[in-house]
């Protein structure tokens, strides 16, 4: 069996192909940093889209935190669950949002495992956007489990004094402090090797500022020791002042509160954050 060997030949473009092809032309405009922002939360809502089982903790896990303790403490703490879910709605509300941020920071740090941060900080783009865009795109997630509770408290026999306006006021505020704290768990998730680590950190922040607070019962049933760290804590005041907006009786001390807190987590941690981001 014979084999024939073939010369490959070389092809030699034309000059006026070459310089049709590098003439240079007018560069598309750099996006802005808001359509880089709004790009990047679609990112976030298409990996929602593409990985749904993802929703379980802002749907099933809200729903059973909710039944679970106003059955559980009902009865002994208020002398009936549907008295006792008047006072609890909004605080387990506070804090099934607020425990949920911390995947935040485990989705930045998937990414970064992944390789994919890499590819961003090449892109001609407002270097935040990558950070807000995860931060946009849990705002969803957040207005999911916070729908989610609303709806069965109202099922099982919550009535906010302060109707619709009052109980969309108190999930606004609980968004904009969401959105606020999430910075923190940014932080993490560039700060730390792995998404284990990045949960393990948030569970260890999350479990003290969540249950030593008012979410269950009135922080003048402590001890005086542990009122004091209660009466700090930020999730006592974010608590008190969805309450109050749903009880419609706005306490404007606590609210103001809240918006300074927030201010300054975005301030301190967005800067730490996108300070960790550019040395990455």
């Amino acid at each position: 069996m014979s084999t024939a060997t073939e010369n490959p030949t070389t092809y030699a473009p034309a000059a006026e192909t070459l310089g049709t092809v590098l003439a240079p032309s007018k560069k598309p405009p750099r996006p802005s940093a808001w359509s880089a922002s709004m790009t990047f939360g679609w990112r976030a809502m298409l990996k929602i889209k593409h990985v749904p089982e993802q929703l379980f903790d802002v749907t099933a896990f809200p729903l059973m935190m909710t039944l679970m303790f106003t059955y559980l403490f009902g009865g002994a703490l208020a002398g009936s669950p549907t008295e006792y879910l008047q006072y609890l709605l909004p605080g387990i509300m506070v804090t099934s949002v607020v425990m949920i941020t911390m995947y935040t920071g485990v989705e930045v740090n998937k990414d970064i495992e992944k390789g994919v941060f890499d590819r961003f900080r090449t892109l001609p783009i407002w270097r935040p956007s990558t950070m807000i865009g995860y931060l946009l795109g849990d705002i969803l997630r957040y207005t999911m489990a916070s729908t989610v509770i609303l709806l069965v408290g109202l099922v099982l026999g919550f009535r906010p004094q302060g109707g619709l306006a009052g109980a969309v006021g108190g999930v606004l505020v609980l968004l904009g402090f969401s959105f606020a704290f999430s910075w923190i768990w940014t932080m993490f998730g560039l700060m730390l090797r792995s998404e284990k680590s990045v949960m393990g950190i948030s569970m260890l922040v999350l479990m003290p500022l969540t249950f030593l607070s008012n979410v269950y019962v009135q922080p003048a049933t402590m001890p005086g020791w542990l009122q004091v760290f209660v009466n700090a804590n930020p999730i006592t005041h974010l608590v008190a002042s969805v309450r109050s907006l749903m009880a419609g009786t706005p306490d404007f001390g606590e609210l103001t509160w809240v918006l300074v807190a927030s201010v300054l987590m975005i301030a301190v941690f967005g800067t730490l954050t996108m300070r960790l981001y550019n040395r990455k």
